[in-house]
């Protein structure tokens, strides 16, 4: 037997429980792997929540999580490629990785960095792979003036980086408590609430070319006051805005490969990207562990260690 989150019907983190359930067995082309560590995402909490029923619907009893680094522990038939006792990072589209064991695809694995925590390595994918297809939709250029909304959250945190290696000017919307982190970072901090239109047309008095919003409340229409091209607006989370304002939502489904994970793994190895871990919680305070990030006030990741 094996510990799993699992939920039964939709609701806040209450109907969040651990439960003993079968090891799993990979099938053909599949890879067991012991989880060190898996991040949470906001993507969850709105699925466990129903607020995506009608884009993600929850088949009941339903388990959680994409994110995971961990050991492989067996192998499925025709995996060849991949050993017993390799430490990797990966992704499963199962919703199943909040649990001591995962079964995933051998083609959505890749070696963990030697220099990179588990708990970093296992709460990469979601956000990592999200900030990638962000900053890819709005095309920051070498000199270039970028925004980006929730600039210390899990995906604002690497898009920020992301948008400076690619050469631009970046400006990052965040609470004051986060100002001197980014500062650290190449990133020019701007204080959201009343006003911060005023704020950014101060940092920016040239103009703003692109706008990267992962934490919605209207940020949509505040680029477009910019005057940015929708074209080059990209939210993740207010997608009524997006339909409204024909401005681009990718995210991590347009980014999502064990590729774009090795590469982001690659830059993080090498110092040259930091994700910033907030909080590591065992399994059995899963609720705990989301009623902090639903908070949304949080830097950086959120992570289980089974």
């Amino acid at each position: 037997m094996a510990r799993a989150i699992r939920f039964d019907e939709y609701g806040d983190v209450e109907v969040l429980r651990v439960e003993d359930v079968p090891r799993p067995v990979p099938g053909p082309g599949q890879v067991l792997i012991e989880v060190r560590a898996a991040g949470i995402n906001p993507g969850e909490a709105s699925i466990r929540k129903g607020l995506l029923h009608s884009r993600f619907p929850a088949t009941f009893p339903s388990g959680q999580g994409s994110d995971f680094a961990g050991v492989v522990a067996s192998l499925g038939e025709g995996v060849s490629d991949i050993a017993v006792g390799d430490e990797v990072m990966g992704f499963v589209d199962t919703r199943s990785s909040h649990a001591e064991f995962a079964v995933a695809e051998a083609a959505n694995l890749t070696p963990k960095p030697e220099g990179v925590p588990w708990e970093v390595a296992g709460s990469l994918f979601v956000a990592g792979t999200t900030a990638y297809a962000a900053l890819g939709a709005v095309c920051p250029r070498e000199g270039e003036t970028v925004v980006v909304s929730g600039a210390a959250g899990g995906v604002g945190s690497l898009a920020v980086q992301l948008a400076r290696l690619a050469g631009a000017t970046v400006i990052g919307l965040a609470g004051e408590a986060n100002h001197a982190w980014l500062r650290e970072l190449g990133v020019i901090p701007v204080a959201y609430g009343e006003d911060v239109l005023s704020r950014i047309r101060d940092a920016a008095p040239s103009g703003v070319d692109a706008f990267v919003d992962t934490f919605g409340s209207g940020y949509v229409e505040l680029a477009l006051h910019l005057g940015i091209h929708p074209g080059r607006i990209n939210t993740i989370i207010d997608f009524a805005a997006a339909e409204k304002y024909n401005v681009k939502t990718d995210g991590n489904a347009a980014a999502a490969s064990a590729d774009v994970l090795r590469e982001l793994g690659l830059l993080l190895d090498k110092g040259l990207l930091e994700l910033p871990v907030a909080r590591v919680y065992p399994l059995d305070e899963v609720r705990n562990a989301y009623r902090e990030l639903e908070q949304r006030h949080t830097r950086g990741k959120i992570v289980l260690r089974p």
